[in-house]
Parts: structure tokens; C-alpha cells; sequence
């Protein structure tokens, strides 16, 4: 009997020691919950493949990022030529490691299959040294075949094969309201893409490039955003990020983009010419206000939509050689209407050389047209 019972109670220790493993480590062998287990309620996973939801921007993203590229830059540090004197290091120390170089971040946007990239002047301006990093990890030394200092843009090349290139939108069907983009490599974290509307076209006097027609937008832009994509829903290009309006260095939801219609027009005039050519015609523009307008005898309603007072002409310049004299009153260049100095200087600057352009023109209550052949606009000094 004390066999038997001895026998008992080692196989109950055994099955009860089997049961607790078994319900520790496989409840489900058991049919009842895991121990300390929390019910939930999952979404089904998505089948890969499966189309994005409504909404989403994951397509356009994804077309655009890849042409996307990050640029990083460098420039040597100026040498004081009296480092090496050692009454120079007695007096003022060791300052070698102020000869250390300079390092810039920025964005850049494959354009052409050729290897041509769209980017800012300011981004590679002064560099010694330029590295273009694609969204694929590879990497390659560029080179810069031309910039266009009054507009802020650049072009560079790049020489590897099967580049993914970004599609050329249309800025000029742009609207107030339409969703976008904003793609690029800000603070040096890598690629980021955000999202926002298009807040303002047009956007001028700012102070910024010599040439500004701005697309206002949103969506965040921060530094190492320069040069970077602004494109729609569907990935094309609209504009290249340039500026933020900030108080701390970060996004304050205002940003600025170049325009792909200019952007296209200083790569064509780059890759051709070696240098973008601008119209000139030799005249001292004003903003016509109502006391410049009643100072020159301008009645209002001649107006009309407005226009530029010439307050000045070059002589023998090309609209003096037209006829265009001193307090006349341009109100369209080539069909297209100019109502600030600003937008006289784009429409001009837009012309070609030595073709004939029709000017509209109002003097003393008058309307006209007058054809001027605009020369070629200087290019401006370099500042070192």
C-alpha cells in the first residue's frame, strides 16, 4: 500500500509539474487565454501591393523622392599667410584649427537622364568641392556647368547611369488652394517629404533673388531643404524650394519656391549658352502711385488695370531709340500686363535680344504700341 501510494503522488507531482509548463509556455494547447494576455482588435494586415489609401500622397512621394538628391558641400578655409611665422603664434597662439573647411547641406533635383541637376546657388556657391548623395545610397562628385546668381539657381552634372529623373510640371496653372509637396534633406536627418497647400503666387519684392516671382507654400521647409523638389500630387515638378520666412531658423509655415518655368528656362540657356542672356532696354522705372500719378498728370481712369511710369532713358538705349520717352507710361510688355517695377524687370528681362517687342504704351491719356529691340542685359558682378 505505501508502494502504491508513493507511486500516486510522484506521477500527480510530475503532471502537475507538465501542466504548468504547458500553460505557461503553450496556453493554446490548453484552448483557454495566455496568462496576463490583453484582447485586442487588429485591422487585417494589407496585402502587399495593395493600392494606397484615398488620400494619400504615397504615390507622388515615392515617384518624385527617388530624383531627389541630397548635395554636401565644402570650402577650404582661408590661410592667414602668417601662420607659420612664430612671432605671429607667440602673440596670437595656434589658430590652425580655424583652417579647418567649410561644410554647407542642401537639395538638388535630377532633371535630365543626362545627369543635369537643378539646385540653388546658394547651395553650392564658393565650393571647392561638391557631393551628390541619391536617394539609392549612391554617391558622385558633381560638377557645376553654370549659375544664375539673380535668379538663386544652379545647374550641376553628375555622371552615373540609369539616374531616375523627376517629370517637368506646369507652374504657370498653379492656383491658390492646391495641394503639394515639399521634398528634400533638411538639417541633414536624410529625405523628408511634407505636405501642404500653395498659399500665394507671384510673391515679389522680397528681397531675395533680383528676380522673383515666388510660390508661396506651407508645406514645412527647413534649412538643408535648398534646392529641394515642390511638387503635386502626382510627383511632377512645380518649383525648387529656396527661402523660409523664420524668426528661429526653423518652419514657420512660409516658404518659397522658384518657379519650373524659370528653373527650365536658365537650364536651357545654361546647357546651350553657358550663361542665361536677359533682355534690356535702358529706361529708369517707378511704381505709378496716385501722387506720382497726379505729379505727371495721369488721369486715373486711363489707367485702367495700371502700369509702370518711366521716370528715366538711357540715351541711345534701346527704348530711347524706340521713341519711348520720359513719363510715359508702360502698361504691358509683349501682350503680358506689368503693373510694378518688379514685374516690368521680368517681362523685360524675359525678351530676347534683338527681336522686335511690342510695349504698351500710355502717354498723356493716350494708348499706343511701340516695338522696342531690347539689347542684352549685363550680367552682374560677382562680390568676393
Amino acid at each position: 500500500m505505501r508502494k502504491f501510494w508513493l507511486l500516486f503522488s510522484q506521477t500527480v507531482t510530475v503532471l502537475l509539474a507538465a501542466y504548468f509548463v504547458v500553460a505557461t509556455l503553450k496556453p493554446q494547447w490548453l484552448n483557454r487565454p495566455g496568462m496576463g494576455a490583453v484582447a485586442v482588435i487588429e485591422a487585417p494586415a494589407g496585402l502587399p501591393g495593395a493600392p494606397a489609401p484615398a488620400g494619400s500622397f504615397a504615390a507622388a512621394a515615392k515617384s518624385a523622392s527617388a530624383a531627389v538628391v541630397s548635395i554636401n558641400t565644402s570650402k577650404a578655409a582661408a590661410r592667414n599667410p602668417n601662420m607659420d611665422d612664430p612671432w605671429f603664434k607667440f602673440f596670437f597662439g595656434d589658430q590652425g584649427g580655424q583652417n579647418e573647411p567649410q561644410v554647407g547641406l542642401g537639395s538638388g533635383v535630377i532633371v535630365s537622364p543626362n545627369g543635369y541637376i537643378l539646385t540653388n546657388n546658394h547651395v553650392v556657391e564658393g565650393a571647392d568641392d561638391i557631393e551628390v548623395i541619391l536617394n539609392d545610397t549612391r554617391k558622385a562628385k558633381a560638377k557645376i556647368i553654370g549659375t544664375d546668381p539673380e535668379t538663386d539657381l544652379a545647374i550641376l552634372k553628375i555622371e552615373l547611369d540609369k539616374l531616375p529623373v523627376i517629370v517637368l510640371g506646369s507652374s504657370d496653372t498653379l492656383q491658390v488652394g492646391d495641394p503639394v509637396l515639399a521634398i528634400g534633406n533638411p538639417f541633414g536627418v536624410g529625405q523628408t517629404v511634407t505636405s501642404g497647400i500653395v498659399s500665394a503666387l507671384g510673391r515679389n519684392q522680397l528681397g531675395i533673388n533680383t528676380f522673383e516671382n515666388f510660390i508661396q507654400t506651407d508645406a514645412a521647409i527647413n534649412p538643408g531643404n535648398s534646392g529641394g523638389a515642390l511638387v503635386d500630387t502626382q510627383g511632377r515638378l512645380l518649383g525648387i524650394n529656396t527661402a523660409i520666412y523664420s524668426r528661429s531658423g526653423g518652419s514657420m509655415g512660409i516658404g518659397f519656391a522658384i518657379p519650373v518655368s524659370t528653373g527650365k528656362q536658365v537650364l536651357e540657356s545654361i546647357v546651350k549658352d553657358g550663361q542665361v542672356t536677359r533682355g534690356w532696354i535702358g529706361v529708369e522705372p517707378q511704381d505709378l502711385s496716385p501722387e506720382v500719378a497726379e505729379t505727371f498728370g495721369i488721369k486715373p481712369e486711363a489707367l485702367g488695370a495700371g502700369g509702370v511710369i518711366i521716370t528715366g532713358v538711357l540715351q541711345n538705349g534701346p527704348a530711347a531709340q524706340a521713341g519711348i520717352v520720359p513719363g510715359d507710361v508702360i502698361t504691358t510688355v509683349a501682350g503680358k500686363p506689368v503693373r510694378t517695377v518688379t514685374e516690368l524687370l521680368s517681362a523685360v528681362a524675359a525678351l530676347k535680344p534683338g527681336v522686335a517687342a511690342p510695349l504698351g504704351v500710355l502717354r498723356k491719356d493716350k494708348k499706343t504700341e511701340i516695338a522696342v529691340v531690347p539689347g542684352t542685359r549685363q550680367r552682374p558682378k560677382i562680390q568676393r
